[in-house]
């Protein structure tokens, strides 16, 4: 249920959804398959006190920067069919995703510029990533979960929720605070977490579900996306 804090107003015009994109680096280990997540402070106006994967709206710098590679065809696919999304929106979501996951994690999701690369020709939201030597990897994640806002919500996003193993983040744990008390956590435990958003559960059972059925990532196209969306008042699940 909704804080009141974050209800439309009675009256309010509908917001329209915003581009968000969220990211769940998981850790494959003996025992299992963990995911990190943070903790977002009561501070937060949208989704405060809960456990989530570091993620925020799209920026306009998100569509400039030099990548060291490009989607998978499968990502691609799954992004920009049946949605009218572009190549160009579908790859600044997934540079928005390594963008926070960055920002709010201090992990890298790229791969070394050798120096090809000037920081300073780069817009200001992604200098310091590459100051760190480094330029954002698309290829290696996969786009695996949708999940729309309410229209109850003073806020609405429309979030993309991407994969990446952890194999392909680099440095250490830190970012800028926004989320705290990060920590490994096993993804079936996750699910079960006091104050889980629905979107969160949905994107942590279908990434639960890729890993636990070892399914190479990206997957492939023809893959059934599942969309968390809000239908008569109620959530549910439906699939592209």
């Amino acid at each position: 249920n909704l804080h009141p804090s974050q209800r439309r107003a009675p009256g309010a015009p509908l917001p329209k959804p915003i581009d968000a994109a969220t990211m769940l680096i998981v850790r494959r280990e003996a025992a299992g398959p963990t995911v990190l997540m943070g903790h977002r402070s009561a501070a937060h106006k949208f989704m405060p006190n809960t456990f989530v994967f570091p993620g925020g709206r799209v920026d306009p710098e998100d569509h400039t920067p030099p990548a060291a590679d490009d989607l998978a065809l499968e990502t691609l696919h799954r992004l920009t069919r049946r949605r009218r999304v572009s190549r160009r929106r579908a790859r600044a979501l997934a540079l928005a995703a390594i963008r926070e996951t960055f920002e709010e994690t201090g992990l890298i999701v790229g791969r070394p510029h050798g120096g090809k690369v000037d920081p300073g020709d780069v817009a200001e939201d992604w200098r310091e990533f590459f100051e760190a030597g480094y330029q954002p990897t698309l290829a290696a994640i996969d786009y695996i979960f949708r999940a729309v806002t309410p229209p109850d919500n003073f806020r609405r996003f429309d979030a993309r929720f991407f994969l990446v193993d952890a194999d392909h983040a680099t440095g250490q744990i830190g970012g800028t605070g926004e989320l705290v008390d990060l920590q490994w956590i096993p993804l079936a435990d996750a699910m079960h977490m006091p104050r889980t958003p629905s979107p969160t559960r949905g994107a942590l059972q279908t990434a639960l579900d890729i890993v636990e059925k070892g399914h190479r990532l990206p997957q492939p196209m023809d893959t059934p996306l599942p969309a968390l969306i809000t239908r008569y008042g109620r959530e549910a699940i439906e699939y592209d």
